[in-house]
């Protein structure tokens, strides 16, 4: 029960935050999902951030930068690549 919990706020927070995060560089979408941690998936649910490339914080602008957590749900930022339609 606590796990639908956590994704219908996760849910809520991505509705809230998506334009925000969408205007970013390098976001290419947004989702709610399971974090992952070293390449391996987590039992955390959260907003998961898709960027075409992934670079240090040092070399964003800090308006740029994609926060870690929002509204108490984690940020988990992965790599994706860019899409494209098939």
């Amino acid at each position: 029960m606590a796990h639908e919990t956590d994704m219908a706020h996760a849910q809520a927070v991505q509705a809230k935050y998506e334009g925000m995060l969408l205007a970013k560089p390098n976001v290419v979408g947004v989702a709610v999902g399971m974090a992952t941690q070293g390449g391996r998936v987590t039992d955390e649910v959260a907003v998961v951030v898709m960027v075409s490339e992934k670079l240090p914080e040092a070399q964003l602008r800090a308006d740029d930068i994609i926060p870690r957590e929002l509204d108490g749900v984690r940020v988990d930022v992965q790599q994706t690549g860019t899409f494209s339609a098939g």
